[in-house]
């Protein structure tokens, strides 16, 4: 457990700096781009998403969910897994190399899928920046393929610091663009191909470098790499078999998230793609540092008591680690509800601005802790070596979420919603979804496992509600005193972020105060995380 700690701290604290780098480089894109009634960065916001969502729709379920247990596998080798790494390595590289040259070329059908209500205009704009974005394809995927190998070797930091290279080459970029075009460019006419180049191919260059990153400490993992293309004997067909489920599960995610994209790209303009994009990102700072960290190592350990037949051990693990992100998670969740507004305005140019993506923040916030669960569950089965059962009650969630989208845009069309609220209501639907998930992934988690183990989990979690409810009131009530979204700390992206931490320190310190009052041995976990998070 101490070495899980050791490593799920290194892995926070990688994280935490690549999140606090990456919030500088998000206010220095506002500054270059806008968000807010700001169409240029709609177009920018659809072209970055074209890289993650092809990676994801080709290799990210495959390498962060199979290939894991894989490399766990083939360590017991005499070699030590270095012939299957490198046939591995190999394979992926050209898989992606084909890939990333095939989505340029359809990169403007690809902006049409996401955005077929754009403008000419508009959608000439996304698909240049596309033009120098879609590149990033083949470095993220090569960064996972890496990443995972190291994090499968027990190396768990360097995957999860290097972002900060990426974000070290945005910021540098961005600032010079500012330096000499000035900003934010909100207007479409504004945007000259090099401008274009600068803003596109600096992002690009991130992601690249901080692929770069990850070969310095490959020695680490004690393995010889060499190009192999002898693809024969390292099992393709259990993994084909392995990855086609989940291949599906994420083309059905997908096309949720086109529907979601066209209806919102319906709000161009007012509050919709850009907005959405840094409300998400907001969203996800606490789910990277603290889920994604603590679910990474437990998720190795998982795959090794599984591999190795200790499935007793299994319970055990998946309590140990639910309990750990959701302590953290429903703090997390009082706190950025309550200063929702002044950290919004960080990311916004106006206070009306940060007010319409606090309310899409606190749309995704009703689901920070069962999302940051079902990764935990999801990742069991994936130790199981069955992908197929996610692929189902994934199904669920994306047919929900596009439901939820169609319904939002429906109720927009009979006045029920104002247009302004569109993104509100997609992004609030597909968290209600995430609900309906988490108990049919649980529920047919128990073919491989008892689940009895959990039981005591979901009382853990209702403490942790608890001991929210008065964390958020009394943080809620410091940004009214502050003077509410009239106050200093909705004026200003600086005033923003110092409103932010005082109202986001107080609501955790009455959370943890309402821990201790209740208890909850948990605030122990949580204690020793932050130590060791600090020692680092």
């Amino acid at each position: 457990m101490a070495s899980l700690g050791r490593a799920s701290a290194i892995i926070a604290g990688g994280t935490l700096v690549s999140r606090l780098t990456g919030l500088v480089r998000s206010i220095l894109l506002v500054a270059v781009i806008g968000s807010y009634m700001s169409r240029p960065a709609d177009a920018f916001a659809i072209a970055a998403t074209l890289p993650t969502n092809v990676y994801e729709l080709l290799a990210a379920g495959v390498i962060t969910g199979i290939i894991v247990p894989q490399i766990v596998k083939a360590a017991a080798h005499s070699d030590g897994g270095s012939r299957f790494v490198s046939k591995l390595l190999t394979l992926g590289t050209v898989v992606l190399v084909g890939a990333t040259a095939v989505v340029m070329a359809l990169a403007p059908v690809l902006i049409w899928m996401y955005a077929a209500t754009y403008p000419p205009e508009q959608h000439a704009l996304a698909v240049a920046f596309a033009y120098w974005l879609l590149p990033q394809l083949l470095f993220y995927g090569l960064y996972a393929l890496l990443g995972e190998a190291l994090n499968a070797r027990r190396v768990f930091g360097p995957y999860s610091w290097a972002p900060t290279v990426n974000n070290l080459v945005s910021i540098a970029g961005f600032t010079i663009f500012l330096v000499v075009f000035g900003g934010p460019h909100t207007q479409i006419s504004d945007w000259t191909p090099t401008m274009i180049a600068l803003l596109g191919g600096t992002a690009t260059l991130g992601i690249a470098l901080q692929t770069v990153v990850l070969l310095f400490f490959w020695k680490r993992t004690k393995l010889r790499i060499r190009p192999d293309f002898g693809w024969r004997g390292i099992g393709l067909r259990h993994i084909g078999t392995l990855a086609w489920w989940t291949f599906l599960a994420v083309v059905v995610g997908q096309l949720a998230y086109i529907v979601q994209t066209q209806v919102v790209s319906a709000a161009s303009g007012k509050a919709s793609t850009a907005v959405m994009g840094y409300a998400w990102l907001i969203f996800m700072l606490p789910h990277s540092i603290v889920a994604m960290s603590i679910s990474t190592t437990y998720f190795t350990r998982l795959a090794e008591e599984v591999s190795e037949g200790r499935l007793d051990a299994v319970g055990p693990n998946l309590d140990e680690s639910i309990r750990a992100i959701s302590v953290f998670g429903f703090g997390f969740t009082a706190a950025i509800a309550a200063a929702s507004v002044p950290l919004s305005r960080v990311f916004s140019n106006t206070t009306d601005g940060a007010v319409a993506t606090a309310w899409v923040v606190c749309a995704y916030l009703v689901a920070l802790v069962p999302f940051g669960v079902l990764m935990v569950i999801r990742r069991a089965f994936f130790a199981f070596q069955d992908t197929r059962t996610p692929f189902f009650f994934g199904v669920t969630q994306a047919v929900l979420t596009a439901l939820g989208a169609l319904l939002a845009l429906a109720a927009v069309a009979l006045d029920l919603l104002p247009l302004a609220f569109l993104a509100v209501g997609v992004a609030l639907t597909q968290s209600l979804a995430t609900f309906v998930q988490l108990p049919l992934a649980v529920r047919l988690l128990r073919r491989h496992t008892d689940t009895g183990a959990l039981r005591s989990t979901w009382q853990a979690l209702g403490r942790f509600a608890v001991a929210a409810v008065p964390a958020f009131a009394a943080g809620w009530a410091t940004f009214l005193i502050l003077g509410g979204t009239d106050g200093w700390a909705a004026s200003d992206k600086l005033l923003g972020a110092i409103g932010a931490a005082l109202v986001g320190g107080v609501t955790l310190l009455v959370y943890v105060a309402a821990l201790a009052v209740l208890r909850a041995p948990e605030l122990a976990i949580a204690t020793r995380t932050v130590r060791r998070l600090l020692g680092r």
